[in-house]
């Protein structure tokens, strides 16, 4: 029978050789030095900009990792309009809608201690869409929590969590830990990625809610990340996870058959690390989109102005499969023939940089 790590001896107790991520500690905090300065230089709606970029990208990415693929246009306009800021479109998605709600609510409430309430407060947040499924409450389903694959008859268990009766007991614990390891707590963890690869392992082993436990669990972790450094934390970790997907749950499951957690551990702080990484260069890109705008901006019509601004909401990573007249035309809703029009003087004035030729044409933003 598989012993998990919530059933040996000494849960919740876990071990790790913080030696193994000594030079990863040493670089973020050096990264996250110099990300929290370029933001501190940057005109203020500069500045807001790149935290709505930052937070739309965590929104995405953590419901990715869960096989939800959500419109980036309704969770810009979900954050948007839970910062109070003005949004020219609806929110169409009730998914984006919630989860846009949640990363205003874990940002602005960092600094608070944990508490049931808020974890219940969150659920229903993010899983308010879910009309057969009761949100807000610890499961209460007899029947195991598995993480499974593979086809019926050919099933492969990954992790077994706590049993239902069981979950508000341990959930209690959790918080209790939670609030103790925090900065100024009694039992305080001085190096907050740790607390946060742990922290994120100790939820996920849990696994208290009946869905929404990995984005849940990732906000948490990013709370953790941010009452380290003392201010809500600039990067995506969901993003820097998504991009390998295989390694993170290949590492959930290793860790939760051991309390030994050193793997797990350097594993989850090279992945923060990659995250600040990533801020960085969203940073960089921020600040080449306002040189294009004032250097483009009176060049180009109310049409080319729309493209564009689409086009660059895809990030440092650029708009996929370019531009070309077909997707111009439906976008502006206008013929082929314009669009063929507006996208040449975009290329004549080297806005856009043109690839391929004839039919095959495509553009991207000369950022």
């Amino acid at each position: 029978m598989e012993i998990y790590n919530w059933q040996k001896k000494g849960w919740p107790h876990f071990t790790f050789a913080e030696n193994a991520v000594e030079k990863e500690l040493y670089a973020f905090a050096e990264k996250t030095g110099m990300v929290g300065g370029m933001l501190k230089a940057m005109p203020e709606p500069v500045q807001m900009e790149t935290l709505i970029n930052i937070m739309v990208s965590e929104a995405v990415k953590t419901s990715e990792i869960e096989g939800e693929f959500l419109s980036r246009t309704d969770v810009i306009s979900s954050v948007r309009k839970n910062m109070g800021l003005v949004s020219e479109m609806p929110v169409k998605d009730k998914r984006a809608q919630g989860v846009g709600e949640l990363m205003i609510k874990v940002r602005n409430s960092f600094a608070a201690p944990l508490s049931e309430k808020m974890l219940l407060d969150w659920h229903s947040l993010l899983m308010s869409y879910r009309k057969n499924l009761e949100t807000g409450k610890w499961r209460t389903q007899n029947e195991p929590m598995q993480v499974i694959s593979g086809a019926i008859g050919k099933i492969k268990v990954h992790f077994e969590a706590p049993p239902a009766e069981k979950v508000s007991a341990e959930m209690q614990q959790f918080i209790e830990w939670f609030n103790a390891t925090a900065p100024g707590g009694r039992k305080e963890k001085p190096k907050a990625p740790i607390r946060s690869a742990i922290a994120h392992l100790y939820f996920e082993s849990i696994h208290p809610f009946e869905d929404g436990n990995g984005r849940i669990g990732r906000a948490i972790a990013e709370k953790a990340l941010s009452q380290g450094l003392g201010r809500p934390v600039l990067l995506s970790l969901s993003k820097a996870i998504e991009r390998d997907k295989k390694a993170y749950y290949s590492e959930l499951e290793k860790a939760s058959r051991t309390l030994d957690v050193t793997s797990w551990v350097k594993y989850f702080v090279k992945t923060i690390l990659a995250a600040q990484t990533d801020a960085e260069a969203e940073i960089d890109f921020t600040l080449k989109k306002v040189k294009f705008f004032d250097k483009y901006g009176t060049l180009l019509n109310e049409r080319q102005l729309k493209v564009v601004k689409r086009m660059l909401e895809e990030g440092p990573n650029g708009f996929a499969g370019g531009m070309n007249a077909q997707k111009y035309s439906g976008l502006c809703k206008v013929s082929k023939a314009t669009a063929t029009r507006d996208l040449q003087h975009l290329a004549d004035i080297k806005a856009f940089l043109a690839t391929g030729r004839g039919r095959s044409t495509s553009y991207q933003v000369n950022i």
